[in-house]
């Protein structure tokens, strides 16, 4: 991933010289189990645990020859053992280290991404409650349905991100697999004692049946957790976009001390931030695919998922990453115009409350049918003439005479609202 996407923590657990890291604890970790079944002399494994190294440059170097990089480790790290270094990769297959390896890499990535999440469920639900009675236009379609309230919508998301956050922890600890059973899975070289040895030391589960290497459902898994959780971020970011249109300004981004927002017109505040959001969230989806595409391998193993892995694994946890980073940053610090929330309510002149009449009216004796094409009729013409939805009703005999007396109590907002505390008390029970 490019470095404007890539946060520091994140990049490191991807970066060469730590993958080569964790191959190296691989190494070390079987070497060990293989010394406490009396295959390896407790001399050599003293020499190996001391001397045991590698330069990275030198592995680059090294695999410009053998063009095979578990090989190339192989060689560099032997050399640097001396003697005993014979016993480095002894009895494993480069899948061996390589899916334990990635095992211990997708851990760390994943408790970085679950605890991102955690602290987005944390931020939303705080503005949650910050703006639980601050009213605002529901829509669907894009159109004005009923009032709502904008801390109910942010409590949606709220829940919604500790839903990924508990889908991302599910998905990277079925993730943490291993296997040393060789070559197609038989532990032909080495038997399942030293493998249970081997990954209880790195904190790992053996992988009931391995083929050459660990099941690729394990990592689609994963990157369909990845790429669901950027969904649920890009349908906030989406919102966010809706309401800082210039026609509806409910609610903006924070807008940095010397931001600009065009390079031509310095007028403009966009809501880049969640634009970003919105693109990357894509990118998500695509690499989702590929881990799909990677489990049907042929046979035991063949290798055409090793080279998508090497791009869709870190650029995904990166990206989503760096997307937490961005949807706290807009949570955190978006400004939220309460009073023009209230204006735009007042864009269909009252014609929100065309179900609040319609019930009264059906309570009332009026067939349903009847009542709908009664209340369509002013709705629509109050939204259409801007002429009060109310003014219509009162000058329509049929409705005065027989709700007449309750329209101060049916156009009232808090109708609407007398049950979201309901919600609210939900929202308070979320541990987060």
């Amino acid at each position: 991933m490019i470095d404007r996407y890539t946060r520091p923590e994140m990049g490191r657990i991807w970066s060469d010289q730590h993958k080569l890291e964790t191959w190296l604890q691989v190494e070390l970790a079987a070497t060990r189990a293989l010394t406490r079944h009396g295959i390896v002399p407790e001399a050599d494994l003293k020499q190996i645990e001391e001397r045991a190294s590698f330069d990275l440059e030198a592995v680059r170097e090294r695999e410009r020859t053998t063009d095979h990089d578990v090989a190339a480790f192989v060689d560099v790290v032997a050399s640097s053992v001396g003697e005993a270094g014979r016993w480095i990769h002894f009895g494993l297959t480069s899948s061996d280290v390589l899916d334990t390896a990635l095992a211990l890499q997708l851990r760390e990535a994943g408790r970085l991404l679950v605890e991102g999440h955690a602290a987005l469920t944390v931020a939303l639900k705080r503005r949650a409650l910050e703006f639980r009675e601050t009213l605002c236009a529901g829509r669907t379609h894009g159109v004005h349905a009923e009032p709502t309230t904008y801390g109910l919508r942010l409590a949606g998301f709220a829940f919604e991100s500790e839903r990924a956050r508990v889908r991302l922890e599910h998905a990277f600890a079925q993730a943490q697999f291993g296997k040393l059973s060789g070559a197609v899975g038989t532990y032909s070289a080495l038997g399942p004692d030293i493998e249970r040895d081997t990954l209880g030391e790195l904190n790992l589960r053996a992988e009931p049946v391995a083929t050459q290497v660990v099941p690729r459902d394990r990592h689609a898994d994963v990157l369909n957790a990845v790429a669901l959780a950027g969904a649920s971020l890009e349908r906030f970011a989406v919102d966010v976009r809706h309401l800082q249109r210039t026609e509806v300004r409910e609610v903006e981004e924070p807008f940095r001390e010397g931001q600009k927002g065009s390079s031509a017109m310095p007028h403009k505040r966009n809501p880049i931030v969640s634009e970003r959001i919105t693109g990357l969230a894509r990118v998500l989806r695509g690499n989702a695919l590929t881990g799909l595409e990677n489990v049907a391998l042929w046979h035991e193993r063949d290798i055409s998922h090793y080279s998508a892995e090497r791009v869709v694994l870190p650029d995904s946890t990166v990206l989503l990453d760096y997307m937490q980073s961005l949807a706290l940053r807009v949570v955190e610090g978006m400004r939220v115009d309460a009073a023009r929330m209230r204006e735009n309510l007042e864009l269909t002149h009252g014609a929100l409350f065309s179900q609040t009449v319609l019930t009264a009216l059906v309570e009332a004796g009026m067939t349903r049918d009847e009542a709908y094409r009664v209340v369509q009729a002013s709705a629509q013409r109050a939204w259409d003439e801007r002429v009060p939805f109310r003014s219509l009703l009162e000058g329509d005999p049929q409705v005065t005479q027989l709700i007449g007396d309750r329209l101060d109590e049916l156009f009232d907002y808090g109708r609407f609202l007398r049950n979201v505390p309901a919600v609210f008390e939900r929202l308070e029970a979320l541990d987060a």
